[in-house]
């Protein structure tokens, strides 16, 4: 369950801090209304809500492998609302960050 719920919460945290940082580029670079920017920050702050609510608790641990999850979602988030698409070395790029993740989130270690 510890595993599901640090996956689960990675997704959203990803949701929020990718979609809120879209939310202001929208506004900054797109001409989107300013509202588009307030919802941004509103999204980038729950961001880091979500991120404290990771079970382990030690901050570095968490925010280097929230990383990974990053540099993956962000690739993700670009092809299905921008239409970006990525190629082999964004993709690979992406699986070693992911492997990355699963390293320092779930490697066993000594009590």
């Amino acid at each position: 369950m510890t595993i599901t719920k640090a996956v689960i919460l990675f997704v959203l945290a990803a949701v929020a801090e990718i979609g809120g940082a879209w939310l202001v580029w929208q506004a900054v670079r797109e001409d989107k209304a300013w509202w588009w920017a307030a919802l941004g920050v509103v999204a980038l702050g729950a961001y880091g809500f979500i991120a404290a609510l990771q079970p382990d608790a030690n901050f570095g641990r968490v925010l280097a492998a929230y990383g990974g999850v990053f540099i993956a979602g962000s690739l993700t988030w670009g092809m299905i609302f921008d239409k970006f698409s990525p190629d082999r070395w964004d993709v690979t790029g992406a699986l070693i960050c992911l492997l990355g993740v699963s390293v320092i989130m779930f490697a066993p270690r000594p009590a």
